[in-house]
């Protein structure tokens, strides 16, 4: 990785982060589209499971709630480096600094920052119109930033 990547200059920006902003929205529709149907499925086998054992596993249906939260995390994490609906769109997480992957504890505050995000109002990830590489609130405080793949590629 070049040096001249890991510091802010506007045409590396550019480059890295060209209609990060629409794909991200457009990811994040498709992990929606991933997310929801996997929950649906995971619910009707764990119900069917409290049924048959006359209710005693119904208390596990309370993990349903950490489903997403480990889609991200574990994906972020990954040598991906990308959800799925990301990865379709050309885009990967990285460490701001150097642009390296994210580190476990950076996915997972990551993730957690931006579902706070998201109940506290999703207003709050305009934030990403005004900063330099495009990043919202939970990239700032995390220290991610997402990136083009492609652009990311051309750099290397």
């Amino acid at each position: 990785m070049s040096l001249a990547l890991s510091r802010s200059s506007p045409a590396a920006d550019d480059w890295l982060t060209r209609g990060v902003i629409v794909r991200r929205i457009g990811a994040w529709l498709i992990d929606l589209g991933i997310i929801g149907p996997l929950v649906f499925g995971l619910w009707l086998v764990l119900f069917a499971a409290g049924l048959l054992t006359l209710g005693l596993t119904m208390p596990v249906l309370g993990v349903l709630p950490l489903v997403p939260f480990l889609y991200h995390w574990l994906f972020l994490a990954s040598p991906l480096s990308a959800t799925p609906g990301q990865a379709l769109l050309d885009l990967i997480v990285r460490r701001n600094d150097d642009l390296g992957r994210p580190l476990l504890l950076q996915a997972a505050f990551s993730v957690i920052l931006f579902y706070l995000t998201l109940a506290c109002g999703a207003v709050w990830l305009a934030v990403a119109f005004l900063t330099v590489r495009r990043r919202t609130l939970h990239d700032l405080l995390s220290g991610l930033v997402v990136v083009r793949r492609q652009g990311f590629a051309r750099g290397r």
